[in-house]
């Protein structure tokens, strides 16, 4: 069974992570389906908004690590994860989210290149990159601070620890907090309202929003990429992922 589905439906492709045995946690093949999917869409013109959603009580946990140790990203290589990231970060229409329970990591970091979010109450994000002693990623390092301020996108990224749906609204990257039974229909009565509108006026309004950032973005996803992979075979990162699997508290005295 397909862990990534999608639906086109009245302009609007639909995403949903569903792999719920497993807290949506993202494979490579499923970012692959995603990046290809929305590689589809952007070409696409009988679709004019994507609409990302989990399941009814998880957005997504995150990277499947063991998936993701089994099959690191390389130094030059652009794999299935950077596909979907960078295809986010240059989507032309737009991308709208409706997230309930976890969003951990890819889950919180990717929000940051949608055009409207829309969250339960029961939302709880993370950005756990430092604790697993790696660094943030998705051009989060640029974005977060630019759209929450520095102090705020510092305790959210140094410290890496859940944070509630209205810090989330108040760190700016949260359209609305929607009831959860009313969550799905709101995205999608956004991604239905988007969609009817003017279609070119649609997308350069978005591109003249976007290109001033475009660049700068770009630059921190390569920075971030190779640090990220320099941190990956790290001690600290090796004791964070070990500890983790053991379900322990990692030491890091000794570095």
């Amino acid at each position: 069974m397909s862990q990534i589905l999608t639906e086109t439906r009245d302009r609007v492709l639909r995403i949903e992570i569903a792999r719920p045995e497993k807290k949506n946690s993202v494979t490579l093949d499923m970012y692959r389906a995603m990046a290809d999917a929305m590689d589809a869409a952007a070409a696409d013109a009988g679709v004019r908004a994507v609409l990302v959603h989990g399941t009814r009580d998880c957005f997504t946990a995150g990277n499947d690590l063991k998936d993701f140790l089994e099959r690191p990203p390389h130094a030059g290589e652009e794999g299935p994860t950077f596909r979907f990231i960078r295809g986010l970060s240059v989507f032309p229409k737009p991308l709208i989210a409706a997230v309930n329970g976890p969003a951990v990591g890819i889950g919180t970091t990717m929000l940051l290149h949608c055009d409207l979010v829309f969250a339960a109450p029961g939302a709880r994000f993370q950005m756990p990159f430092v604790p697993l002693g790696l660094v943030p990623e998705a051009g989060s390092s640029f974005l977060l601070p630019r759209i929450a301020g520095y102090q705020r996108a510092a305790e959210l990224l140094l410290l890496g620890q859940p944070f509630s749906v209205e810090k989330a609204l108040a760190a700016g990257f949260i359209t609305e907090i929607v009831p959860e039974s009313e969550l799905f229909e709101r995205a999608s009565a956004a991604a239905l309202a988007v969609a009817a509108l003017p279609p070119s006026a649609v997308r350069a309004t978005k591109a003249l929003m976007r290109q001033r950032v475009s660049g700068p973005v770009a630059a921190a996803m390569a920075e971030e990429g190779a640090e990220f992979r320099a941190r990956l075979q790290s001690p600290e990162a090796k004791e964070a992922m070990t500890a983790f699997f053991e379900k322990r508290k990692p030491d890091f005295s000794r570095f």
